[in-house]
This record gives C-alpha cells, structure tokens and sequence, in this order.
C-alpha cells in the first residue's frame, strides 16, 4: 500500500494521516487558514486548509488521526497537499498513532547497547561520571525523543540515533588524529543535544516546551553540567570544558552558539553535528527522487535540491 511520500505531483491521495503540526494564520484578505504538517511511517508533508474557523482549530490540532483527501501539488519547489477532504477518524477505524509516527530503523534498547560501548573507550573518570550521571538521569527520554520538531532526525528515538551516528563519526575521527580527546569528543556529543529532552514536548507533535522557547537546549544542558558537577562533587577544569563543549557546538553565535569553538574538540563536534545532521536530510530527499531528477528543495541546505544520479537506479 502506496504510503505519504510515495505520491508524486498531480496524484490524488486517500490516506490516515497524522497531524504532527498544526499552525493557524490570516490571510493578507483577513481570512483565516491553517497549515498542517500531515504524516505516516515515510515521512511529512506540508499542507494547506482555507477558510478556517474555531471548530475546524479544534478538529485538526496537532496529535489527531485524520482522513485525508487531496491531491499533491509543488509549490515553491517542495511538494505540498493540496486538502480537498478532511475528517477525524471514526470510532470503528482502528487506526493507532504507532501506525502512523517514523522511527529509528534500529530499536531504542539497540542504540542504546551501541552507545554505551564508548564509555569503555573514556579514560577521564571526571568527564566520564558527569556524562554517565546526565545520561542515566534522561535515559527514558533520551532513548525515544527526537532530536527536532522538522528537518533532520525529527523521529521516534531520533535523538539517540543522531549520537550513535555521530560517535561513529567520532571514533573514526580520533583513529585518524590521535592528538583529539576522546573524553571530551565522545562526552560532548553524548550531552550536546540531551537537553532537547526538555527543550521539546516529547516524541509524538512534537512542540517547544516554555522552557524550550524561553532557555533553549544549550542553555539547559549548560546549567545540568553544573548540577550534575554539584551533585558528584567534582571539580576542576572538566566541567568548565564540558560546557564549553555544550556552548559552542552550533559553531557560529548567529547559529545558536552562545560561544564559538576555543576547542579543537568542540571544533570538531560541531562538523560532525552538521555532517550526520545534513547526511540525514540528504538520504530522506533523495530517497524520494527518481534517479536522473533533482529532488525536492531543502531549506536548511540554502534550499538548494539536490541532484541524484542516473546510475544509481
């Protein structure tokens, strides 16, 4: 059975769908409308839903299973659905939300057993306390959440899967230059987005928390760093480089990074963060594209598409 993203432009669907977003507007004519993010096991697409009132707000808020009528259209190089039909599931269509909501390929007790491992790999027992003490504190959350709302790993266990990418990345770096830290590298990407657990509402529609909106992920792992330190009696440079680590990684103040990186570890961390993120958004495109066609535009890559050769049929 044809799934979301198997459509393609001028095709009609008839599916359940998971609303994952739903976000109202006014029209420059004052007319009310929604944009709804629609999804199932292969992925989202965004849609739009005119002439909108309160009743329709509360009918289509994030989190509900609809029947979706419509057709796929493209628009500004993206694909989008155009709704002709809309309806909340009846109570005899047995249609659950685990049905409905992607996940990591591997399961969540499999990452975790992979993650794990490179603990056995730390030397420092400062670095490797604290980072064992904040991961076993968020470990259930840790394990299921995303590690977005869109973009890239914005999936079931999303989270634990874009570390365990990226401590493969890691090991691999510090095998090519051994002059690299493995205490602080492995550290810094185990705890650099842990704070999304509380940054964001949790694994299914997916939103900012009050505290997401208001301190953002940095800020909150920044201050668990510190707790934890706290809470172990430990001291020293560790946890000042351990924040460090946590500050800087989006690389550039106006990409969210309070400080640049001062460290060639934290140097590091941030272009393996930017790698698995991007290689993650390219796969899912791609995936989608015929073989000789552009794909669609992403807008996180400077909305660039992206070619995918022929041969790779």
């Amino acid at each position: 059975m044809k799934k979301l993203l198997d459509y393609k432009v001028g095709e009609t669907v008839d599916l359940y769908l998971f609303i994952k977003q739903s976000i109202t507007g006014v029209t420059t004519k004052g007319s009310a409308f929604m944009t709804l993010v629609l999804q199932d096991k292969s992925g989202d697409l965004d849609a739009k839903l005119w002439d909108t009132t309160d009743a329709h707000v509360q009918s289509y808020a994030a989190g509900t299973i609809v029947k979706v009528g419509g057709e796929v259209h493209e628009y500004r190089g993206k694909n989008q659905l155009r709704i002709k039909s809309i309806r909340p599931i009846k109570e005899d269509e047995n249609i659950t939300i685990a049905e409905l909501v992607p996940s990591a390929t591997k399961s969540k007790e499999a990452l975790f057993e992979e993650l794990m491992t490179y603990f056995f790999e730390m030397e420092n027992p400062q670095i490797q306390r604290i980072t064992r003490h904040i991961m076993k504190k968020h470990e259930t959350a840790f394990m299921t959440y995303p590690a977005a709302t869109r973009n890239h790993h914005d999936y079931v266990s999303g989270l634990i899967d874009h570390v365990v990418s990226m401590l493969k990345l890691g090991k691999a770096l510090t095998d090519l230059y051994p002059s690299l830290n493995k205490d602080l590298l492995y550290a810094g990407i185990i705890l650099h987005d842990i704070g999304k657990v509380m940054e964001l509402s949790g694994p299914i529609a997916t939103q900012y928390t009050v505290e997401g909106n208001l301190l953002g992920h940095i800020s909150i792992m920044v201050n668990e760093i510190s707790k934890a330190a706290d809470e172990l009696n430990v001291s020293g440079e560790e946890v000042m480089l351990l924040q460090h680590m946590v500050l800087s990684h989006h690389g550039k103040e106006e990409w969210g990074s309070p400080k640049r990186p001062m460290l060639k570890e934290a140097e590091m961390l941030h272009y393996i963060d930017n790698i698995d993120a991007k290689m993650n958004m390219l796969d899912r495109a791609l995936a989608k594209t015929n073989a000789g066609e552009f794909s669609e535009r992403i807008f996180p890559l400077e909305n660039r598409a992206f070619y995918k050769p022929s041969f790779e049929s």
